[in-house]
């Protein structure tokens, strides 16, 4: 268990080298890494969304494919295709962007739903399906998809089965002040775009060291007490009347692993309550629908979220 924290510092420093601020942004990367899961990144342009992406996908690692999504991106251009080779009389199997272990999703609702849905097998089952044949992504493939909030225009919205296979959606914010002037002082003199090499980022783990902490993390605690917390947590969702739909018990779940990623980082072999409540915004928000009346009201997600969190009584 002591691994797992030292782990998360060197990735810390290793992203830093590029990446000013954003600290709740590479925390809730190394959480996603350690359960297994995805993450939405939403944020307005030029807050650092795909430099972040990089970087970590560097300081872990992990092989890192990007796909630019666009209006005419075909599902064959994200998972591959067997095309014919005249020479050989024979089709050949060409593999897509999607076959790397951190797949950057840039600007992933710029594409249309069926694109989208390319994704979905892959997230969830870690496989690809062409012509018939299943194809494995490998155990640590990680999904980091990043969304622009501002423009309306040329956007299609994420569908709820597909959000709901996102462990998290993270609001990247604009930087502090002091932060806006590191970034200034650090980046403002470069002539063209630099890449985690360029900033002198060194892979702090590989893939067997990423294995030895999963399994690490799957050995901390959970006890009942927690569980019935998540457990309640989970189902007030589907108890507001600000809500049209409540969490899945997948969220349940999934709010469970990453809560002992959380708690392993902090140097624990035991969840805490307050792991559950420091990740329940970002796990919720994207699976709940707001009810008419609320939208009408001008009530937001986070702040639904945070009454219910507040109602639900945390075990002693």
């Amino acid at each position: 268990m002591n691994e797992v924290p030292a782990l998360a510092a060197a990735i810390r420093r290793e992203v830093g080298k590029a990446v000013v601020g954003q600290d709740a942004t590479v925390e809730l990367l190394l959480v996603a890494l350690l359960a297994g899961g995805h993450i939405l990144l939403e944020g307005p342009p030029g807050t650092a969304k795909t430099l972040i992406a990089h970087s970590f996908a560097r300081a872990t690692g992990l092989g890192f494919g990007r796909i630019q999504f666009t209006p005419d991106l075909l599902p064959g251009d994200i998972i591959g295709a067997n095309l014919f080779n005249f020479q050989t009389s024979t089709f050949t199997l060409t593999r897509g962007p999607i076959f790397c272990d951190l797949l950057l999703a840039d600007e992933i609702n710029r594409t249309p739903p069926k694109t989208q849905a390319a994704l979905l097998e892959a997230m969830q089952e870690r496989t690809v399906t062409i012509d018939g044949d299943t194809l494995s992504l490998g155990a640590r493939f990680t999904v980091v998809a990043t969304q622009n909030p501002i423009e309306q225009q040329g956007v299609y919205p994420l569908p709820e089965a597909q959000l709901d296979r996102f462990l998290f959606k993270h609001l990247v914010d604009y930087p502090s002040a002091e932060e806006e002037r590191r970034i200034i002082a650090a980046h403002g003199s470069r002539q063209s775009v630099m890449t985690p090499d360029d900033w002198g980022i060194e892979p702090a783990l590989d893939a067997d060291t990423i294995a030895a902490a999963v399994d690490a993390v799957a050995g901390v605690r959970l006890a009942d007490e927690v569980i019935d917390y998540i457990a309640s947590l989970i189902r007030g969702t589907r108890e507001v009347a600000d809500l049209d739909s409540g969490a899945s018990p997948r969220a349940g779940a999934m709010l469970a692993g990453a809560a002992r990623a959380r708690a392993a980082i902090e140097e624990r072999d035991f969840v805490i309550p307050d792991d559950v409540k420091a990740l329940a915004p970002a796990l919720l928000r994207h699976r709940l629908i707001l009810s008419p009346a609320a939208e009408i009201d001008g009530r937001a997600i986070e702040d639904v979220v945070a009454g219910i969190i507040d109602t639900i009584e945390v075990p002693r």
